[in-house]
């Protein structure tokens, strides 16, 4: 009867333990844990274990005596004791106590790596020991390397059982002055010791509170007294860049003091391994945390600043994409903060960004229509050829830009109709933007009668010229009116300028009064403009002048007598005769040299 309330107890301390590992924060034995958690009663085996405390395998000796320690049951942890050189009389009483400070500085020093204990009753024949020997592990002192070592002894029925090595058990009490609780465990009461919850004592968790509750106040002393020394520093400077990455850190940096007080404050807990690595993984997932939530408040800080420089260009496209282009960055800049967090507590995460890559590829090629139209509205905020509230021809339409969103572009055509293109089409059309002009070009062909005489078209022109060079809102250059071409039915003349001004209703109404002082001036020079028409004479046709025909025609003959005629080009000797014998300016004009 008391064998079976041994085991069943055995059975009830090991599914707690294998509770703990599943849990990740006790002993890392789902192997052994889950073997004996499943394993049925003891007295219901068909065939009972040779020893009743499975001590046949190195990996059961060593969880038996992990479950009977985390129990509390230390006369039972001392059954995994090799007690040889402990007389047999004071066997009752060093046994417990050995075993439990045993327990205490394998908690503190030593990771069990399951995977490397034994499970055969043989042991490992390739480790380097005498046979029957085993090491868990070895631990570094002020005297030195100590292994922690298992040896397989002659059981009570004789048959052989694994057991902690005579010579581990004997440097028990060294270890246990080097790594134990010293002043701790003689001024604290037991219980403080004997209750345990997630591999900690309650004396640690007690320590644990303190350590928060002063790593909290420390870390607000220090980053209030780091403010107050950099404050007068960044004062000094002119930018105000400096001033607004001081504020920023203020936050993180607490945080980063907060999780190095709490660092050093937990060391005299002198926590299992364990919780040590798993306050490691914490601390080091909020250092994380930290930088991200600097380098969050950094993105806003030149996010600001650049919304700030793109109003004063006036480029407001692409000032309209940084809220957006901040939110990306910042969501990007957190996912990878969780995965470095999760990365520390222990979590594998390699499966999960190759998870995220094959789906971030599937989304790609899904969504390439709308990544072409995002990055369509990159290229539109980058080049900006137009923004919103421009007057513009895209294609073969013309409109007032009114949106450029991520997907598309909508513009307010002149038949007051919304026309959405999306942005990848919009930005490869041939965009024509009226409202990045700084003058407006005015051109006109004026056509006159052909009955106008020269000095007609001579006065035209002159009246022409000053009204365009006098007119105020007319640049100064280039400024033309001139006599270009004859034509079907009108001589043609032909007004070129530029109109200072960048607003397209005040250009057609200073057009208009260009138009109306043409009109004026041709009408004092007496002439009219032309239109398409016929004009038929009725009158005495006097024919050719024959005195002019023949003497045209001798002079023709005698340059084909004398060699002389002048086809397909003049000789050159006769061009540098001719060469500039005309007077241009011609005679009378106001420009002509030496009037």
């Amino acid at each position: 009867m008391r064998t079976t309330s041994s085991n069943r107890r055995t059975r009830l301390a090991r599914a707690l333990a294998h509770a703990l590992c599943a849990a990740g924060i006790a002993i890392h034995a789902p192997t052994v844990a889950a073997r004996a958690a499943d394993a049925p009663p003891a007295d219901e085996t068909p065939e009972k274990r040779a020893d009743p405390l499975g001590r046949e395998t190195p990996r059961d000796a060593v969880y038996g005596y992990i479950v009977a320690g985390r129990d509390g049951d230390f006369e039972r942890a001392a059954e995994y004791l090799d007690l040889s050189r402990v007389p047999e009389a004071d066997r009752a009483t060093v046994g417990p106590r050995v075993a439990h400070q045993l327990k205490v500085v394998l908690d503190r020093k030593l990771w069990i790596d399951w995977e490397r204990v034994d499970d055969t009753p043989a042991g490992r024949a390739d480790d380097g020991l005498p046979a029957r020997r085993e090491r868990l592990g070895t631990l570094q002192t002020d005297r030195g390397a100590v292994d922690v070592l298992l040896a397989r002894v002659p059981g009570a029925d004789g048959e052989p059982i694994w057991k902690f090595a005579s010579a581990t058990v004997g440097n028990v009490p060294a270890l246990y002055e080097e790594f134990g609780y010293g002043l701790i465990g003689e001024l604290l009461p037991g219980f403080m010791f004997e209750v345990q919850f997630l591999d900690a004592e309650l004396w640690q968790w007690f320590g644990l509170l303190l350590a928060i509750g002063g790593a909290y106040l420390a870390s607000v002393l220090a980053a209030a007294v780091a403010f107050r020394l950099a404050r007068p520093l960044v004062t000094r400077t002119r930018s105000d860049l400096d001033d607004v990455l001081l504020r920023g850190m203020i936050g993180p940096l607490r945080l980063v003091f907060g999780v190095s007080f709490f660092f050093l404050l937990t060391l005299p807990l002198t926590l299992s391994v364990g919780a040590q690595k798993t306050l490691a993984g914490v601390e080091q997932a909020l250092v994380v945390v930290a930088v991200a939530w600097f380098v969050v408040r950094m993105i806003d800080v030149f996010g600001e600043r650049a919304e700030r420089v793109l109003l004063e260009q006036g480029r407001r496209t692409a000032r309209g994409l940084i809220p957006i282009g901040r939110r990306l960055v910042k969501i990007v800049v957190w996912l990878l903060a969780v995965l470095a967090v999760l990365q520390n507590v222990g979590f594998e995460v390699t499966g999960l960004i190759a998870g995220l890559g094959i789906g971030g590829l599937a989304v790609a090629l899904a969504a390439q229509k709308t990544l072409e139209n995002v990055f369509g509205a990159l290229t539109l905020a980058a080049d900006e050829p137009v923004a919103i509230g421009d007057f513009c021809r895209f294609g073969d339409q013309i409109g007032t830009v009114e949106e450029i969103g991520l997907r598309s572009t909508k513009v307010r055509t002149l038949a007051r109709t919304l026309v959405s293109v999306p942005n990848s089409e919009f930005a490869s059309l041939h965009l024509e933007n009226f409202a990045k002009r700084d003058q407006m070009w005015l051109k006109a062909m004026i056509g006159v009668r052909y009955e106008t005489t020269p000095d007609q078209l001579r006065f035209l022109l002159v009246g022409l010229r000053r009204m365009l060079i006098g007119h105020p809102r007319i640049a100064p250059e280039p400024v033309r009116a001139r006599f270009v071409e004859f034509g079907a039915y009108s001589l043609d003349i032909e007004v070129f300028c530029y109109v200072e001004t960048e607003d397209w209703n005040e250009f057609v109404a200073i057009r208009e009064d260009v138009f109306l002082r043409i009109m004026d001036i041709v009408e004092q020079s007496g002439t009219g403009f032309a239109f398409p028409s016929q004009t038929i004479y009725r009158g005495d046709d006097t024919g050719l002048d024959d005195e002019a025909s023949r003497a045209a025609e001798a002079q023709v003959q005698a340059w084909r007598e004398q060699s002389a005629l002048p086809f397909p080009d003049f000789p050159e000797a006769e061009q540098a005769r001719l060469d500039d014998t005309l007077a241009y300016p011609p005679e009378g004009s106001a420009t002509r040299s030496g009037a």
